[in-house]
């Protein structure tokens, strides 16, 4: 797939789970009581998921990245790939009053979703702004935290976005980003599938390969703070990710074995050097 057609899929992927016009939204989703489930499974409390507007969880995460982020009152955060405001609002209560979040998104439905969410919300301190994270809209030097849940990997260009989070943090700050990775390659047919592009699945990169990209945008101190397996049975229930299973009937139980076990979740936390004196 060119990275036209990868940033088409996905956008129009996301549109329809910001309209509900989708039974399930893909990447770990599957809308309502499912996306509650889903994400409690990767590292939310239920204390966390009470504490947004109704809404705002579409389920679509693969870790919990405000909760190693160590957030602190009148900081900045940009989340990247915000959705419809979820880790945006937990990411609020964290920096207070005086801090601010930027939400940023490259789906004009789900600006408009997150939107309404914070006006439902009162989020006086949040604020979104739609933009492609290859080309975020913020300025130089802006946010204290980056943060980012399972959305780099549907970027065709992950050194671009890398690149990019080094330029808006300050100096010292930190990334803390959830996505998911590759432990050995795919088979061909799901790598050039769109159905599992859109399902964070195509698009992830070698582990390996994904730190070496953190490392070569300049950051330090790279590090992968947890590791864990997706949780496939309930991805398994998720209605978008039958177009996939139907594609990969040619292979071997054995080599969808292999696949399914080389994807997992990680968080990668990630300082970016404080200017010499």
């Amino acid at each position: 797939m060119s990275e036209v057609d990868v940033k088409t899929s996905v956008r129009e992927h996301y549109a329809q789970a910001a309209t509900g016009s989708r039974d399930g939204c893909g990447c770990c989703c599957g809308g309502g009581d499912l996306a509650e489930t889903i994400s409690k499974a990767v590292g939310y409390s239920d204390a966390e998921l009470g504490a947004v507007p109704e809404g705002a969880n579409l389920g679509l995460g693969c870790g919990n990245p405000v909760a190693l982020a160590s957030l602190a009152p009148g900081e900045t955060v940009v989340d990247l790939g915000a959705g419809a405001g979820f880790d945006c609002f937990l990411a609020a209560r964290k920096v207070g009053d005086a801090g601010r979040v930027i939400g940023v998104d490259m789906t004009p439905e789900m600006i408009e979703k997150a939107r309404a969410n914070a006006e439902k919300g009162g989020y006086a301190n949040v604020e979104f702004r739609q933009g492609d994270i290859e080309a975020l809209p913020v300025e130089d030097d802006t946010a204290d935290a980056i943060i980012s849940n399972c959305v780099i990997n549907l970027a065709p260009d992950k050194d671009k976005v890398f690149a990019e989070a080094f330029r808006v943090l300050k100096p010292g700050g930190r990334l803390m980003v959830s996505d998911i990775v590759l432990l050995q390659e795919l088979p061909e047919t799901i790598r050039e599938s769109a159905a599992a592009y859109t399902a964070c699945i195509a698009g992830a990169l070698l582990k390996g390969d994904y730190l070496a990209a953190v490392q070569g945008a300049g950051f330090a101190e790279v590090e992968v703070a947890e590791q864990a397996g997706v949780p496939v049975q309930l991805l398994l229930t998720d209605p978008t990710i039958q177009p996939l299973l139907d594609q990969v009937k040619d292979l071997s139980p054995e080599a969808i074995t292999r696949a399914v076990q080389s994807v997992v979740s990680i968080k990668v936390h990630a300082i970016k050097p404080r200017q010499k004196t």
